[in-house]
């Protein structure tokens, strides 16, 4: 499973955690569960849907 996930992005993804955590506590609602699905995409620098649709923000490795 190769990275398709760059540092700004998780950083996005991390956030969009937190607010929708926030939101599901906020209005004591099971929605805020979503908030796994951009946390695991960003601990594990992989997004399937990336995957699918051919996007890679993960920045390349300079070969020496």
């Amino acid at each position: 499973m190769r990275s398709n996930v760059g540092s700004t992005d998780q950083f996005v993804r991390f956030i969009l955690t937190i607010v929708i955590a926030i939101i599901g506590i906020h209005y004591k609602s099971w929605w805020g569960l979503l908030a796994i699905v951009p946390f695991l995409t960003a601990s594990a620098l992989f997004c399937p849907l990336y995957k699918i649709l051919g996007v890679n923000t993960y920045p390349k490795e300079s070969i020496e």
